[in-house]
């Protein structure tokens, strides 16, 4: 489960509102994703009978304060900011001109606890990101071959006496993946189904011993970068 997948429509109000300039609690990272999932919303943009265009780079403002305390999360925050703004266009069909790009911005004009979401559509090429969530850690990875399992030998290391020295490989070719059980002791499972070997859509859940593991694939823009998604 990601960092922010439990997050509770309540929160839309809570944005930009009185909510936050009275108790100056602070931006919490569920208001934020509230805040680009209403700008996805409001900024939509019917262009066709089955396209409706909306914002794929987003400028999130903040006070010195929020800023400080958002950007010490590091960039699992904008990942979980990505996923879900790309999980909410599907859900709404939605279509992106470009890949994904969040960018936290320090803003002194902005009180604690207010947002101020600035947001365009860039065309661009799209590069899918696949990553790997398992017991709270992320683990991006690359096109080729990764093997999770107990053993040092493996690509991913986990703590559980119930998997294999060598349990999974994961297989990413830049556009799919794929799950192949490695022969393990306990077998294991895709979407709660024993699996030997399977293709892995995006959000596909693996259970191996006590381990869960989640599989994700995200849009963003092949011309950010780390560096400059928060600044």
């Amino acid at each position: 489960m990601g960092l922010l997948d439990n997050f509770e429509r309540g929160l839309e109000r809570a944005v930009n509102g009185a909510f936050a300039k009275t108790f100056k609690s602070g931006v919490q990272p569920l208001e934020i994703t509230a805040a680009l999932r209403r700008e996805l919303d409001t900024q939509a943009a019917v262009v066709s009978r089955d396209r409706i265009l909306v914002p794929n780079k987003f400028t999130v403002g903040l006070s010195p304060t929020d800023y400080q305390r958002m950007s010490a999360i590091g960039p699992t925050l904008i990942d979980e900011l990505t996923q879900l703004v790309q999980r909410h266009a599907t859900a709404q069909h939605y279509a992106f001109a470009g890949g994904i790009d969040i960018r936290l911005e320090e803003n002194p004009r902005l009180t604690q606890g207010v947002i101020d979401v600035q947001s365009s559509s860039v065309q661009g090429r799209v590069e899918w990101v696949p990553v790997l969530d398992i017991n709270g850690k992320r683990y991006p990875i690359k096109r080729g071959r990764t093997v999770i399992g107990r053993g040092s030998e493996a690509d991913i290391t986990v703590d559980d006496t119930g998997t294999s020295r060598k349990h999974v490989e994961i297989l990413w070719d830049g556009t799919r993946g794929q799950v192949n059980d490695l022969g393990s002791t306990n077998g294991s499972k895709l979407n709660g189904e024993p699996v030997k070997k399977a293709p892995l859509p995006p959000d596909s859940v693996i259970d191996i011993g006590r381990t869960r593991i989640v599989f994700r694939v995200l849009a963003q823009s092949a011309d950010s970068t780390d560096a400059g998604r928060v600044r």
